[in-house]
């Protein structure tokens, strides 16, 4: 498992353990390897998607790989592949890949990269899952000590544009089904929340959950770049940001994913309604 101690794919973790599965965790340092251990990994390896030689060992005897890459790495697309390559060679029979919705808008430089992962994941022979999130609602959490305390709810992109969302915690359930369901094999599967919101509506919803005002506002682009640190990172986030600007995030489709679950995915509304309460505590 690539991500088992990131903020959104460690979800994956306890949802591959509460089916019975064994992980291991493939991880950078000494200190990962503990977080891994600590949140449930059975066992872990040290190596890099860098190094083909480390993917290889680390991959031996495995039944199956869960991948996410890096986002907005330079690298992230060539990783991505060497890791399904790695797999196939290892005698991996499954691989999920937890990529993004519309891998096809090449303007976005994280969403490109996920499109030659994909190919060489078509092309392996091993039984595939592709999952394809709208944005991860995880991603707002970032913004609530901001939204608490300034009373706005800022980005840097048209408060008027609609947008798609999902709880990565959904995701991850998917992810782990994948690896125990035969109903997800060979599938790629769009995975999003109900509905499309702008922003005006997510403040709305924040601002019922806590009982106060709060104001949708636009940072201006250039500005909030201005916080980033120069190169590829800044550069791709610019770039994201920008398109949402003009396109808006266009999705929110639930078919796939309640079908999935057999149940209604987690809503933006219920997402606010569990910060806001972790807040009241």
């Amino acid at each position: 498992m690539v991500g088992a101690t990131g903020r959104n794919a460690g979800a994956v973790l306890p949802e591959l353990r509460k089916r019975g599965v064994a992980v291991r965790a493939l991880v950078r340092s000494e200190e990962k390897a503990g977080i891994a251990r600590r949140r449930g990994a059975d066992s872990t390896v040290i190596a890099d998607l860098s190094d083909p030689a480390g993917l290889r060992a680390g991959l031996a005897g495995v039944d199956g790989v869960f991948h996410v890459g890096p986002a907005f790495a330079p690298r992230e697309a060539e990783w991505g592949v060497r890791m399904v390559e790695a797999a196939k060679s290892a005698g991996a029979g499954k691989f999920v890949f937890s990529g993004v919705i519309h891998p096809a808008i090449s303007a976005m430089v994280n969403h490109a990269a996920k499109q030659p992962v994909e190919e060489a994941l078509y092309g392996s022979g091993m039984d595939f899952t592709v999952l394809q999130p709208a944005m991860f609602m995880q991603n707002l959490s970032v913004l609530w000590p901001d939204v608490l305390a300034t009373g706005k709810l800022a980005m840097p992109y048209s408060v008027s544009v609609k947008t798609c969302w999902v709880d990565y915690r959904d995701v991850a359930e998917v992810a782990a089904l994948a690896f125990t369901d035969d109903r997800l094999s060979h599938g790629t599967f769009e995975l999003c929340s109900p509905g499309m919101v702008d922003r005006v509506q997510l403040a709305a919803m924040i601002g019922e959950e806590l009982g106060q005002t709060i104001d949708a506002e636009r940072i201006p682009l250039a500005e909030w770049a201005s916080r980033l640190p120069e190169g590829y990172l800044r550069d791709g986030l610019t770039r994201m940001m920008a398109h949402y600007d003009e396109h808006g995030f266009p999705g929110g489709n639930a078919l796939v994913l309640r079908a999935i679950l057999g149940r209604e995915p987690r809503s933006l509304r219920d997402y606010f309604h569990e910060l806001a309460t972790q807040r009241a505590e």
